[in-house]
């Protein structure tokens, strides 16, 4: 069946002297980072630094103590909660959910990056394992009104989540993605259509309405980082972030969805955050702050970061989201990105438990409140506000 909500363009909203330099081609056939912030390491170097740099391989504590809790959710008592509310699955996927609107139930259902399978590859036969389970199964979501997808890769666009997803839905469910994603989500076998996709560029904006429901504005904004699903087709589609607003009030809650994204290359695997690099930090994110912040919460990545000479320009580290907290003017920041599966580069050099440690020390040495500024919650603990 055809989706029952409808989409409508938003008024162009982009910074001044705004030009696609992340197009590569007119119409574009791939895609770059247009900042001085971002520095690809290239194959040989990352080949290099998996054989060469000093491993650091921890084992994910067998009773997990330093691990993140797993609690069910109770959907219908969260229904019941004025606000926008954020409940995290574990990884970037998260649930949404904006307030109700007058006269209406329930608010909209928006899930962001959704991954429920236990392996994140190919064909499921390879790539990294979950090691905290979702709070939930697919069938115990309520109903899903729209799904962000930040990028192709697969531990953020999953195809066996999408499809039993999609069939929950029977097809009633509207798909936001970047620019040449269209292609991956229809070609998943996921019994996607074309009709259910909105593929969109950065600073693209829609309102999505559903009858008895509500609406809310979904806007596609930049992030830094890289895409593709296989060799052949690496930086082939756009990568992006997110911005949901409640659209029924002009004071509607505001969130932010960071996705995957570096904020700045640094050389030294010594060096965690931008402060002492030669590179300047991505400018995107102050554009985002400028032009719809200040945000009521944002969700920004804090793992899979290590070695910083390799992933600094597409994955943050701790102190470098606390930046992005910062430049996009959030009151509230969640972490993610972390607790969930092992990066299948960091997981050489990166222990499980040091996101969740580097990101309190950051954000208490910045003079940050911890739980009110910046904080975590449970995989399956939802966030109100």
């Amino acid at each position: 069946m055809p989706p029952t909500s409808f989409v409508n363009a938003l008024p162009p909203h982009k910074p001044d002297a705004y030009t696609p330099a992340h197009h590569i081609g007119n119409p574009p056939t791939a895609f770059t980072n247009p900042w001085p912030s971002y520095q690809n390491s290239g194959l040989v170097s990352a080949f290099r630094a998996r054989f060469n740099l000093p491993k650091n391989f921890v084992p994910v504590p067998a009773d997990r103590l330093g691990l993140v809790q797993v609690r069910k959710p109770d959907f219908d008592s969260i229904a019941t909660q004025k606000g926008l509310k954020s409940t995290w699955i574990g990884h970037a996927s998260f649930l949404i959910s904006t307030a109700a609107e007058a006269g209406k139930e329930r608010g909209m259902n928006i899930l962001l990056d959704p991954v429920w399978s236990d392996r994140v590859g190919p064909y499921g036969m390879v790539g990294p394992v979950r090691f905290t389970p979702p709070p939930c199964t697919i069938d115990e979501l309520p109903e899903i009104d729209a799904v962000c997808i930040s990028h192709d890769h697969y531990d953020h666009l999953d195809a066996d989540t999408l499809r039993k997803l999609n069939a929950k839905q029977k097809g009633d469910v509207r798909f936001f993605c970047a620019l040449g994603v269209k292609s991956v989500l229809t070609g998943l076998g996921a019994d996607i259509h074309a009709d259910q996709v909105e593929e969109m560029d950065w600073w693209d904006g829609v309102t999505v309405t559903k009858q008895g429901t509500g609406s809310v504005d979904i806007v596609c904004t930049p992030a830094q980082h890289r895409s593709g699903r296989a060799p052949w087709n690496i930086d082939g589609t756009l990568w992006c972030s997110w911005v949901i607003k409640e659209s029924a009030e002009p004071g509607g809650k505001k969130l932010f969805f960071a996705g995957d994204t570096g904020y700045c290359h640094v050389l030294s695997n010594d060096q965690y955050s931008h402060h002492d690099a030669p590179h300047p930090p991505c400018p995107a994110f102050r554009d985002i702050g400028t032009l719809y912040g200040p945000f009521d919460l944002a969700l920004v990545p804090v793992g899979c970061f290590k070695p910083r000479s390799i992933l600094s320009g597409q994955h943050s580290s701790p102190e470098d989201s606390l930046s992005i907290h910062r430049d996009v003017r959030s009151k509230k920041s969640i972490g993610m990105h972390f607790g969930t599966f092992r990066g299948a580069f960091s997981a050489s050099f990166e222990p499980v438990t040091e996101p969740v440690e580097r990101w309190r020390k950051g954000a208490e040495a910045e003079g940050l409140e911890w739980g009110v500024d910046v904080g975590l919650c449970d995989v399956g603990g939802t966030v109100v506000v």
